[in-house]
């Protein structure tokens, strides 16, 4: 990337407080290039950095454009580093850190002391593990070159006890940390657990993770969080949504008890909240959603990208909860409503999310009948290739088959189910029943275009409709969403939303037995 499409970037991620004080910071300094074009990137609006140069130049026609780019860009990472030592406990403490070592350079050893002495306590108030290894590694150094004076070797030795405890509780979160790290590796690219054989593939991270708990000893913020993260995770990844749901509510009460230690953007809270809303979804709790949602309005945090990642998760679960329901036209609304504010963004989330966003997206438009759209919406993800090994990318190529059945392409029906068929005869060991059944229609679906034969083949699955229901590792590929539904609703030529609005109020009806 271009350094000026570095600072275009930057410049347009700013928050309002961001500007400010940028604003405060040139208030008082005549018009520097910087400014200049500073202006042209956040008042005109130029995101092309070839326009960008060509206008800057044609302005200030003796100035180095890369120069000022470069000056500009790291002014402004000074301020915003500046503006998050008064946000952030982590800025903070290794900014007095860094205080702490100006004072020793300049013989201030008594004030070098009080300083580390401060940041150690706020260290341990946070929870912050490294800062305070930091700190006491640097009062043992300056100890030393200072011939331990006023130090006996009894404070000496609790001082070193207390840092080897500092790396021990930093291993067992590195250990444990690692463990979620590969749970999550192994759920975005093998996606959920489809077999009882695939679930007990997870039984060796899951006994390492009890064992790192059990010997921490003392359980701290970090210990009791990484653990809940990993539980709830592992229900949901094997289908034990009522379990998952627990392991998130614990989750959730631990960030509400512990706001002080909260990560800033607090990333694992948004996390814990969207977990805690699929498994409200998957229950068919939409009340219960709405108060998470609501919480979730009132998140704020200096970083545009998390603010945006906030909005996602509300615009996401909002939509599913249409999406389930069959509420197709309320969806459709709730889609233009965020246009501009989310949907035109998209570039600027994770690339999973613009696939979830667009499969989702997608899926609106099937069901409101606007096929052309719909096709349209997924073109784009159908065609990066590198997401092809994700599971993700399978459920979009279904999805694409059933918009393409719905606008009649048979020859590009019949060239990509050959294709998806030999995608999954490639994972045998995979048990891919919903999609099986799904392909199995639109075979049948061809050969029989009368719909007194297509209701004899529907009684003819019915017990296999019925064991896809209750089939947990099936309903792993049903939560994205119900294709079975489809399936039935092409067999009578009933809408959609009919067949949707019935499989949820039968399913909630069971959720309240």
């Amino acid at each position: 990337m271009l350094k000026s499409e570095s600072l275009i970037q930057l410049i347009n991620s700013l928050t309002k407080q961001e500007k400010k004080e940028f604003s405060i910071y040139i208030s008082n300094k005549p018009e520097k290039d910087y400014i200049f074009l500073f202006r042209l990137i956040d008042d005109k609006k130029i995101s092309d950095p070839e326009e960008l140069k060509q206008c800057f130049l044609k302005a200030k026609p003796t100035s180095s454009f890369n120069t000022v780019v470069i000056y500009l860009f790291d002014l402004l990472i000074e301020i915003l580093t500046e503006l998050r030592t008064e946000q952030d406990s982590y800025y903070l403490l290794f900014n007095e850190l860094l205080h702490a070592r100006v004072l020793y350079e300049k013989s201030m050893y008594q004030e070098c002391f009080q300083v580390l002495k401060k940041v150690k306590e706020k260290a341990v108030y946070y929870e912050n593990h490294f800062a305070l290894l930091v700190a006491q590694r640097l009062e043992l150094n300056y100890l030393l070159t200072l011939d331990f004076e006023e130090v006996d070797e009894k404070k000496l030795l609790n001082k070193q006890y207390k840092m080897k405890s500092t790396l021990k509780s930093i291993s067992q979160l590195n250990e444990q940390s690692s463990l979620y790290e590969l749970l999550k590796h192994r759920m975005l690219n093998r996606g959920a657990s489809r077999s009882l054989e695939e679930t007990q593939k997870l039984d060796d991270l899951v006994t390492s993770e009890i064992s790192i708990v059990a010997s921490a000893g003392v359980e701290n913020f970090e210990i009791k969080k990484n653990h809940q993260l990993f539980q709830a995770n592992y229900f949901v990844t094997v289908g034990d949504y009522r379990a998952a749901f627990n392991s998130f509510v614990e989750l959730n009460k631990l960030f509400e008890e512990n706001t002080h230690l909260w990560n800033n953007p607090p990333v694992y809270y948004l996390m814990t909240v969207e977990g805690m809303l699929e498994s409200l979804r998957i229950m068919h709790n939409y009340e219960g959603m709405n108060y998470f949602i609501e919480k979730l309005e009132k998140l704020s945090s200096p970083s545009s990208s998390f603010q945006l990642n906030v909005a996602y998760v509300i615009f996401t679960y909002r939509l599913f909860s249409y999406i389930d329901r069959g509420e197709f036209e309320q969806a459709g609304l709730w889609i233009a409503e965020h246009q501009a504010a989310l949907i035109d963004k998209m570039p600027l989330l994770k690339e999973q999310q613009q696939a979830e966003m667009s499969l989702y997206i997608a899926l609106v438009y099937l069901g409101n009948g606007e096929y052309r759209k719909a096709r349209k919406r997924l073109s784009a993800t159908i065609g990066r290739g590198h997401l092809y090994s994700l599971p993700l990318f399978r459920t979009i190529r279904i999805v694409n088959v059933m918009i393409h059945y719905e606008l009649g392409d048979i020859d590009y029906i019949q060239s990509e189910l050959r294709s998806i068929k030999r995608e999954m005869s490639k994972n045998k060991g995979d048990n891919l029943k919903v999609e099986l059944f799904l392909l199995k229609f639109l075979n049948y679906s061809f050969a029989n275009a009368n719909r007194k034969k297509r209701a004899e083949i529907w009684e003819s699955m019915v017990e296999e409709v019925r064991a896809l229901y209750a089939d947990k590792y099936e309903s792993q590929i049903l939560r994205k969403f119900d294709f079975v539904a489809w399936v039935e609703a092409k067999i009578f030529e009933v809408p959609l939303s009919d067949i949707l609005k019935r499989e949820h109020a039968s399913k909630s009806k069971w959720q309240r037995k």
